[in-house]
């Protein structure tokens, strides 16, 4: 009897060890058949892709919400600034327009056609340029046709870089800055400190090695600093007031350790002109 129920446990226990070796092995059969998962699997995946749907769409649509109100927010920072550029701009017209009022005015009262900074410009091209007077002359395209004169100023770009010293009918020639002729005009010039103090003096030639124009004769030898612009002084001659020469590089004191002799960094390429400016001076009195 005792050996029966023995064999009966025996037989209880291989059942189910092969109904779990069975299970298993449809399990892991199953699992690699990715196409059909079981139903139970299905059922646990459905459930919880819709709970994600239903917790992600809220997340989503707040930070959506979020996204627009930070865009815009800067949409409003942008347009707030673009007004008040818009403002100053409009500011600064409604200035200028006061100011060429005012100048008109006193220009009337004081019976004056111009001022010493009204000018004319003409442009032209450089046709010729020598290699060998490289320094010292350049030929533009425009002549006394065009209203060129003997003694105008011509600048490239923002700055000076000679004078008219030959006119033709269509052409005209240029004596550098950088000319090396000592009988030259020179350019009478001059810097404002920033105590407002006017430093007047005179382009008196060009290093080459440095490229630097020299300004000498000047009438003190104060405050002047690296970095301070130099600038037409518009006396004498056909130049007007305010042309930019160049920028104070260095100060020398001269051989015998007296007047300071004030080194210049062009405003202009010297080496380096295609298309020029005559500047035609305008200033007339009635």
């Amino acid at each position: 009897m005792n050996k029966f129920f023995s064999n009966k446990k025996l037989i209880v226990v291989m059942v189910a060890i092969l109904l779990s070796l069975g299970m298993i092995s449809f399990s892991v059969a199953v699992r690699d058949k990715k196409s059909t998962p079981p139903v139970i699997q299905q059922v646990g995946n459905d459930v919880v892709g819709i709970g994600a749907r239903i917790v992600s769409a809220p997340a989503q649509w707040v930070k959506g919400g979020l996204d627009d109100i930070s865009d815009l927010m800067n949409a409003y920072s942008e347009n707030k600034s673009l007004k008040a550029q818009i403002e100053d701009l409009a500011q600064t017209k409604v200035q200028n327009q006061t100011l060429r009022t005012e100048n008109k005015a006193l220009k009337k009262q004081l019976k004056l056609d111009g001022t010493l900074t009204d000018y004319d410009q003409i442009s032209a091209s450089v046709m010729l340029r020598s290699p060998s007077d490289w320094r010292n002359m350049v030929t533009i395209n425009k002549g006394s046709g065009a209203g060129v004169k003997k003694n105008m100023p011509v600048m490239s770009g923002s700055g000076v870089v000679g004078r008219i010293v030959e006119v033709n009918k269509t052409n005209a020639k240029v004596e550098m800055l950088s000319t090396d002729n000592k009988a030259a005009d020179h350019f009478a010039a001059q810097i404002t400190t920033k105590s407002g103090d006017t430093i007047n003096g005179v382009i008196t030639g060009y290093q080459a090695k440095t490229g630097y124009l020299i300004l000498g004769q000047l009438n003190t030898d104060k405050n002047i600093k690296k970095g301070q612009q130099v600038v037409t002084s518009g006396l004498g001659g056909a130049t007007p007031k305010g042309l930019l020469l160049g920028t104070v590089e260095t100060i020398k004191k001269d051989d015998y350790g007296l007047a300071n002799t004030v080194y210049l960094k062009p405003a202009a390429n010297l080496d380096d002109l295609s298309v020029v400016t005559v500047i035609a001076r305008t200033i007339a009195s009635n």
